[in-house]
């Protein structure tokens, strides 16, 4: 039985406060502090959204087509004929997800993702396995994409190629710095570049078909680079091509990321949401089939020294003129922007991650610009990290790509036909409700069902597929990490809850009694006016105060001595001699013999005197006592630590 006293009538007094952050040179860099209050006012509409969030997506046209040839090119130029049957296949996967995605972001608007929905629908544990494998791949979404940006200008300057990880590095803290300005200041500022890819990219696309089709004038690539073979000689067979195929595949990364960023968008966000990722399917999956048609048309070959997108580019223009020049620059530029995209998303899932308490609670504040600092920060220190261990190569980090996606999506799709399955044994009119959404009967649920179990078993083919033909490369990696993560996840949610127990009032009893003894133990290293604020601080905590000195040489010690007698009111002292010259173990020593014989309900405080100054270079002169007694006791139970600051006025001496 629980027995407290009747509080009811405790008054509560809300204040409002109108202070601000002060100005400092971190405003200059991301910008004035925002409100709160604000908040409606940083979300985005459509067009911005597209630049934000479908970066990643849309990049990936860039070299999409050219992965599914380099697998083709082991079988000889003969083979090249299938790359568009394989990127029509990958496009129908596309549409699949997508409107999978499209009905996730419905059913899910506050965001999350394959997270939230693996959550909701198959369990905590499955829940994190998504989670680890998006974070992951966003992480290498960063440093993949700015990678072969770079990698495009080192191409056309090759005296900076030994500087490559220097300005992977650099590229991701200005990317960096941009999204710390807020999500509308970074979509804006990558509107441009986005937009500019797209439209020179449609121009690329349709006057190649209108040369081809129309005027039949479109010809083939002059001086194409020479073949080169990746994995030496194969013959055409079902797993070649399904190796293809799942290289092919990367065009599907970042579908998933609108579904994450749903807050970001405007009301009503999930139909905002919602037609974002429609228009980027459309754009997506039109260019990936026009390249990839294209591509098989004019012959172009993969190369190391020439990109297709080049070949096709100077093939449909004819020549390296200024269009030509104009789409290299924009697929650059599309190529490093791609990391936007995870930088939006990863600070966004990790808040997600954290709040459920399988991440550190920090991730889950909002900075100055009401964004997830933190994630925004840890997510470009993890890759640029990872872009100095890899010497920024993509052939190097391209294997742990993509896997991570894949399985997200197969766990999204899997739980959403679960979630189909679930609204379909409701009765019309009935609701249901969970923890990220709530259920409510559909008339064509089955057919929804289907649609989601049939993706889910497609990516999980693909997954399977990429991990077999990718594992020697380095997929093993990202095969290996996942589970750790999720053991790192587990292990964070164990402290908390573990925390959380300890720290619950369920069932807490009877609220202990505000009486109890104090015993007052003041180290003090000479007697001055500090010295005496704070005895006069520890005589109203307790009648019950002993001074404690540590003696380094007998001369100061009496010196001590005779002072307290006249400044000490009285109060006990306790000299410890140290003949090691030690200060704060003889201290520690002397703590420990009145802890061991303290009585029950007792409560030793140690009251330091503390020197504060007003100049920091001043303040490094003296020893902080207080800071080194709590880092040596914080683990002890019953023993407070109480600074009492005493000020000086360096420039007339007074107290």
């Amino acid at each position: 039985m629980i027995n407290h006293e009747d509080y009811s009538q405790t008054s509560f007094i809300e204040r409002a406060t109108d202070n601000k952050p002060p100005r400092t040179w971190q405003s200059w860099l991301i910008g004035r502090p925002l409100s709160t209050a604000d908040a409606p006012h940083q979300t985005i509409g459509k067009a911005i959204g597209l630049a934000v969030f479908a970066s990643d997506a849309l990049s990936s046209t860039a070299y999409a087509t050219q992965e599914i040839l380099v697998i083709l090119a082991t079988a000889g130029t003969m083979a090249f004929g299938l790359v568009f049957p394989i990127s029509t296949a990958i496009v129908i996967l596309l549409g699949i997800v997508t409107i999978s995605y499209e009905q996730t972001i419905h059913a899910y608007p506050d965001g999350g993702g394959a997270y939230i929905v693996a959550r909701d629908n198959l369990g905590e544990f499955p829940a994190l396995i998504a989670g680890a494998s998006l974070l992951t791949d966003y992480i290498l979404t960063v440093s993949v994409s700015v990678a072969a940006g770079v990698a495009q200008i080192t191409s056309a300057f090759p005296v900076l190629y030994d500087y490559r990880v220097m300005l992977s590095v650099g590229f991701i803290l200005f990317i960096m710095m941009i999204n710390l300005r807020g999500v509308k200041e970074s979509g804006t500022a990558f509107a441009v570049p986005t937009f500019l890819f797209v439209g020179l990219m449609f121009i690329t696309v349709v006057t190649g078909l209108f040369r081809l089709l129309i005027i039949g004038t479109l010809g083939t690539v002059v001086d194409p680079p020479d073949l080169e073979m990746f994995q030496g000689f194969s013959k055409i067979t079902p797993f070649l091509i399904l190796h293809a195929f799942a290289s092919g595949t990367t065009a599907l990364t970042g579908v998933e990321a609108i579904s994450n960023g749903i807050t970001a968008f405007k009301e009503p966000r999930s139909k905002n949401a919602g037609l974002t990722l429609i228009w980027m399917a459309l754009i997506l999956g039109s260019f990936f089939l026009g390249i990839s048609y294209l591509a098989k048309e004019i012959g172009a070959v993969p190369s190391e020294s020439e990109t297709v997108i080049s070949q096709l580019a100077r093939t449909v223009f004819t020549g390296r003129g200024i269009l030509y020049l104009m789409l290299i620059g924009a697929t650059t530029t599309i190529l490093i922007m791609a990391a936007n995209t995870a930088f939006a998303d990863f600070p966004r899932l990790s808040a997600l991650v954290a709040k459920d308490g399988f991440l550190p609670r920090q991730l889950t504040y909002r900075g100055s610009r009401l964004v997830y600092s933190r994630g925004i920060v840890a997510l470009a220190v993890i890759a640029s990290l990872l872009l100095i261990v890899f010497k920024a190569s993509v052939t190097r980090l391209i294997p742990l790509y993509a896997i991570g996606v894949f399985l997200s999506f197969t766990l999204s799709q899997g739980g959403m036909a679960l979630r189909w399955h679930k609204i379909g044994r409701l009765k019309p009119g009935d609701e249901k409700f969970e923890r990220g959404s709530n259920l409510r009967f559909v008339k064509n649920w089955s057919i929804k069902m289907l649609i989601n179990g049939f993706g889910a078993i497609c990516t999980a083919i693909v997954m399977v597929v990429f991990a077999a033909t990718k594992f020697r490369d380095g997929a093993w990696v990202v095969l290996i990490l996942i589970p750790i993560l999720v053991l790192i996840f587990w292990l964070i949610y164990r402290h908390y809850n573990h925390l959380a127990r300890k720290l619950s009032l369920q069932n807490f009893g009877v609220i202990p009694p505000h009486k109890m003894r104090h015993r007052v133990i003041m180290p003090i290293s000479g007697v001055h006016q500090g010295t005496l604020a704070a005895l006069r601080y520890a005589r109203i905590l307790s009648d019950d105060v002993t001074a404690v000195h540590v003696t380094i040489e007998p001369e100061e010690a009496e010196r001590v001595r005779q002072k307290w007698k006249i400044w000490g009111e009285g109060v006990r002292m306790v000299i410890l001699n140290s003949p090691y010259r030690l200060f704060v173990e003889p201290l520690l020593g002397y703590i420990a013999d009145i802890a061991k014989q303290r009585q029950p309900g007792e409560t030793i405080t140690i009251v330091v005197p503390e020197f504060v100054s007003n100049n920091r270079l001043n303040g490094a002169l003296h020893t902080n006592t207080a800071d080194m007694l709590r880092s040596q006791l914080r683990n002890q139970h019953g023993i407070v630590i109480a600074s009492v600051p005493y000020h000086v006025d360096e420039e007339d001496g007074e107290y």
